[in-house]
Parts: structure tokens; sequence; C-alpha cells
């Protein structure tokens, strides 16, 4: 049996309410509720969307589901929800560089669904809370707010470390780095090839890079001293060693990651690893679903590894990523919006994600994986990894910080010359002094 998530949680002070209310009846012409659903088209594609709402409206008649996805959902319906028009469910994970789901937490403008968690699923007997994988719910990510209510559901988990083309490594006879000595030894090798040790599609994924380093360097209460903005927190040692380790790694960087960096072209950055042209890169299991079609070299197999260590025998964390479900405290249909999101942890609903490798926090379901993703979920077997789910705690907001911007996307710069580690460091400090007052 799969052992239980280690997750993290802080204490976090939001301020603010979205003022504002739906518009408008959305009933069909023929007496059907219309229920408006709002989905990011990630790496698991769209397909998947459309045969659960088909699914869903052959057992609800009196339901017309109305989907809008997109790859870039925010920018969508945040024009429709300022005029007050609000979609009903919202499937939109934090972490994306618009931050409106962020917004939506820091303004308390989210539905309370806790009560979701006692539900039973429509067509079985068991409830939501009863399905889910033990400790998934009632984190930051889940539970913003630091208390027992549940604001977010979680829809897909996935492992995310670093990826790598095992084809390679056993060519080659390299052995996978299991402490940061090793990774940099192996980096001085490939070197030797030409082939450079790291790239990233976009800063913004060393998040995960970052969150389980802090971890492992200083346990999971530095970690949460992080995301919490203690004082100081930037300028302790533990602090120090992360950027000492990540601006050494990042000197291995393949020389096209800056310039590919972007929304547009990242995954040319994803591309050098099937062609052999760099070792490893963060990312999250969605990468075999979003690179399927992309041209490899032969003897191509994905494999994934958490951080190595910081020392021999230390501690590994690997960084879960969640995605999430939730309704606007101002949606219109807030009852079958919440029966809806009951449904998508059904079993039927559960196979059909899977298929397209959204996998879903439900009791069991790690042990139906065939594949590479059974590979990927044995991770979580191994007792010497821990899990970690979380990431930064919200605050009011303060103009001119972005502390996930200064963390995460200065290593563009780090990579160029442009910035050093002293001033990183600094403006780390800095921008989490400011949201700490914030949160005072």
């Amino acid at each position: 049996m799969r052992r239980s998530l280690v997750l993290t949680g802080a204490a976090v002070t939001v301020l603010g309410l979205l003022a504002g209310c739906s518009s408008g009846d959305s009933s069909s012409d023929s007496g059907k509720t219309t229920l408006k659903v709002a989905a990011l088209e990630g790496g698991y594609g769209r397909a998947m969307y459309t045969e659960v709402i088909k699914d869903y409206e052959a057992s609800h008649p009196d339901i017309d589901v109305q989907l809008q996805i997109s790859k870039s959902i925010e920018d969508e319906i945040t024009p429709s929800m300022q005029a007050g028009n609000y979609p009903d469910v919202v499937v939109l994970g934090q972490g994306r560089k618009a931050g409106l789901t962020e917004t939506l937490i820091k303004d308390e403008a989210l539905e309370d669904l806790t009560p979701v968690l006692d539900e039973k699923v429509p067509g079985e007997d068991t409830t939501v809370g009863e399905k889910l994988t033990k400790g998934i719910v009632g984190n930051l990510n889940t539970n913003p707010y630091g208390n027992d209510q549940t604001y977010l559901m979680p829809m897909y988990y996935a492992p995310t470390g670093l990826f790598y083309n095992q084809g390679l490594f056993e060519e080659n006879g390299w052995e996978v780095p299991t402490t940061w000595d090793e990774m940099f030894a192996l980096g001085d090798e490939a070197e030797k090839q030409g082939i450079p040790l790291f790239t990233y599609p976009t800063a913004g994924y060393l998040d995960s890079y970052f969150y389980a380093l802090l971890a492992d360097i200083g346990g999971e209460q530095f970690y949460t001293d992080v995301m919490t903005y203690q004082q100081d927190v930037w300028e302790t040692p533990n602090a120090r060693r992360a950027l000492d380790l990540t601006t050494r790694l990042l000197s291995y960087a393949a020389p096209e990651t800056v310039g590919y960096a972007n929304e547009q072209d990242f995954t040319k950055n994803q591309q050098l690893i099937l062609d052999n042209e760099a070792l490893f890169m963060p990312n999250g299991t969605w990468i075999v679903g979003e690179m399927a079609d992309a041209p490899r070299a032969d003897g191509f197999q994905w494999g994934l590894t958490p951080l190595p260590a910081v020392e021999t025998g230390g501690s590994r964390y690997i960084t879960t990523s969640v995605e999430s479900v939730w309704i606007p405290k101002a949606a219109e249909h807030k009852d079958p919006a919440k029966d809806f999101i009951a449904y998508l942890y059904s079993d039927k609903a559960a196979d059909i994600f899977a298929k397209s490798n959204a996998i879903q926090p439900i009791e069991g379901i790690a042990d139906s994986l065939t594949g590479e993703n059974a590979e990927f979920y044995q991770v979580y077997e191994d007792p010497s990894v821990s899990a970690l789910v979380g990431g930064f705690a919200s605050t009011a907001p303060v103009a001119g910080v972005d502390i996930k911007a200064t963390l995460f996307d200065t290593a563009n710069s780090i990579i160029s010359g442009d910035t050093t580690e002293d001033e990183w460091q600094k403006s780390l400090n800095e921008a989490s002094e400011k949201l700490r007052q914030a949160g005072d």
C-alpha cells in the first residue's frame, strides 16, 4: 500500500473580499440548468473533459454542461468575471503566472467546499472524503487559510522531480546521482561528451525543485519557515546553502535554456532531453503526454528521480503537484456545481482521466497504473523519499512584490550573469520581509 503523503501547512493571512455577483440566467431554453465549467488545457489535453461531461450529462438529464477550455483560460474568463459573469466550476491550480487562483484566495472569493467531502459520489455509496488519498486535503493547497475549511479540491496529483532519458544513462553506464557531489561529478563527465547537465522548460518550473531542495536542506520546519516568511529566513545558512547549490547547478545549464524559457518556446527546452542534449530537467508526469508526438533519440525512455540528497543518506523530498478544482463564491449554480465536483471522483470519471495520464488522488488508484506512470508513482513507495505538498502562504498583496518570480525567474539572470548570487539572496530576503510584515 502506498504511503500517505507528508504534507506541510502554515497559517495564512488574507485580506479583502471580491465584490460582485454572477449576472444573467444560465438556464437553457429546454428548462435545463446550464452549468458553466472552465478548465485549463494543460498537458493532459481536452478530450478527457469532453468524455467526462458526456457521461455526467447522461446521468443528469436536467443539467447542460458548457465547457470552456483553453491553454490561457485565465485570460478568457477574467474579463467576464470582472463583469460579474462567473463560471460555476473552475479547474485551475495555483502557481500559474497569471495568479488568478491566488488572487481569489487572497480576496476570499472562493466557495467553501468542505461539505463536498461528506457528499456521496453520484452513483456510488462512498463519500468524496472516503475516496481521497489520506492527507491530500488539509494543506495550504486545499485549505489556504490554515484552518479546517477546504476551498480547493485536489483534482490530479503528480510527482514532480528531475526527468531524464534512462536509455542514455544505460548506454553510457551512468548511475543516477543520489547526492549533489555525484550530480556535479556527472555534470563534468557529461560535459566531455558535449551534453549539458541541466535545463528547465521555463524558470517557473523551478518551483518543484526549490520546494524539495529547501526541505532536503533544513527539513520540513525550514521549508515551512520559508513558505511563511519567517524573519530574515533568507539570511540563514540553510537558505544560502540552497542558493549555493542552485547557482552551481545553473552553471551547468544548457546554453539554449534562457532563450527558450518562455510560454512560446518552452517545449524546445523539453526537447533537449529527448534529443540527449541535456541530462536533467524539472517537470511533472504530464510531460509524457505533452511530448508524446515529439521526436526522440533511439532507445529513449523517460525516467524520474527526486533531487539528490544534500549528504549521503540524507533526507530526500519530492514535490507533489496538485491541480485544483474550485467554485467562485459568486457562481450562480453552486449546488449543481458541488454535485459535479463530487462526480469528478467517481470510478468512471477517474478511469477517463487516467487514460490521459491525469491521475487523481484516490485511494488505490496508483495500484492500477501501468507503463511509465506505474514507474513514476513508485517514487512514493521509496521509504527514503517523502512527498511534499504546499507552497508559499498567501498574504495581503504587496505592490511590486512577487516572491515566486524573485525565487524562480531570477535563475535566468543567474545563468546570463546579469544577477549575482548575493543580489539574489538580498532580493529574496527583502521580498520575504515585506510579505511577513503584510501578514502581521
